[in-house]
């Protein structure tokens, strides 16, 4: 069982983008003192915090320095130098753990785990040179996903292996780092659901809902009941069973492949809150960065309930500009914006979250969006 921290005590967050920006926000309510660790100056995160060092997430010294200054520790992306963090656990509470990165840090491990405690997975192989492609290939069949085991996100690091011929781009990977080969599936909709458990060992789930990608990056995420009490229940249950087999503390992103009705896979992990539990803020009676908090600082959580249908709708580059001149005609937009600099195609840089009864609606308003569409 995890100790109980309370206010004023300070919790330093290995990461200083968006999520670090929502969580240290959260924090910061509830009366916590809030350190960040992002080598950008004047990061998101470190702008709403009481403090920030700046330096590179796997220097020793760095971090060394932000647990001596914090009574809990989380870190709120995959990229962290295991070792590193391993080291500083002598000094503060480190909750979410290592194993917890080791597992969901690296594909070819994630997905063996998920396949190992029976929870379903599309079929995966793993590639690090042409034979052991060709194998992969024989077993996974067309059209499969070549992927980099680690590193890669929002369609970064991956290729289409859709037939023979794409097998000479192939080496452009695999040449460089370890690489995993997963089958494409074919699904109905790509679906998530934020888990956590609290000091008890008591485990909260929160909706499941629909995500819509473009460019493998998500743009939109609909909250709004939408699967049947097959697919909930389901998802519930692996959520619960992942969640007991990593000792979970603090909040887990599980992304899922609707295949049908009845049927659904895990695609992917995060060991942190994720960016489609963004609309909890407002639609939720607990938003998903509380409920991190929470979780790591040993306090209770309520039940999760959703008040409301919501829609979610990432603000990627020139969005952003977009929504800005956009917002004083919309009293209905929940705007978020991260305060990141610079705006560059595709770049994550604030999100919109709508409220209310009908879904038509609320996707309606903000469908004049079309920056990055």
């Amino acid at each position: 069982m995890i100790k109980t921290i309370l206010p004023p005590a300070t919790i330093g967050i290995v990461g200083g983008g968006q999520l670090g920006q929502m969580l240290a926000l959260s924090a910061k309510s509830m009366g916590y003192k809030v350190g960040i660790l992002d080598p950008t100056l004047d990061a998101p995160a470190a702008q709403v915090a009481d403090f920030q060092i700046t330096a590179d997430y796997d220097d020793e010294a760095a971090l060394l320095e932000l647990a001596q200054r914090s009574a809990v520790l989380t870190y709120e992306f995959e990229n962290v130098a295991e070792k590193t963090l391993q080291k500083v656990t002598a000094y503060t509470s480190l909750p979410q753990g290592i194993n917890l990165l080791h597992v969901s840090g690296q594909r070819l491990r994630e997905k063996s785990f998920l396949k190992n405690i029976q929870v379903p997975v599309t079929n995966f192989a793993s590639v690090t040179d042409e034979s052991s492609l060709q194998v992969a290939i024989e077993k996974i069949g067309y059209p499969a996903l070549l992927k980099t085991v680690s590193g890669g996100y929002d369609g970064h690091g991956q290729l289409d292996i859709n037939n023979p011929s794409d097998i000479s781009k192939a080496s452009q990977l695999y040449e460089q780092v370890p690489c995993i080969l997963e089958a494409r599936q074919a699904f109905q909709a790509e679906a998530s659901m934020m888990v956590t458990r609290d000091l008890n060992k008591q485990i909260y789930t929160f909706p499941l809902v629909t995500n819509q990608h473009k460019n493998h990056i998500l743009h939109t995420t609909i909250a709004a009941n939408q699967f049947s009490d097959t697919l909930r229940h389901k998802a519930q249950t692996y959520a619960e069973k992942i969640a007991n087999e990593l000792d979970l503390y603090g909040v887990l992103g599980i992304e899922f492949f609707v295949i049908n009705d009845h049927e659904l896979v895990v695609n992917e992990l995060a060991p942190r809150p994720h960016n489609s539990g963004h609309y909890t803020i407002e639609a939720c009676n607990i938003s998903q960065f509380e409920a991190h908090i929470r979780s790591i600082c040993g306090l209770p959580i309520p039940y999760i309930k959703q008040e409301q249908p919501a829609v979610m709708r990432n603000l990627l580059g020139n969005d952003l500009t977009l929504a800005r001149e956009l917002f004083n005609k919309h009293p209905e937009w929940h705007f978020h914006d991260y305060g990141k600099s610079g705006i560059r195609p595709q770049r994550k840089l604030g999100h919109i979250t709508v409220v209310g009864k009908d879904v038509d609606e609320l996707l309606a308003t903000t469908a004049m969006l079309k920056g990055e569409d």
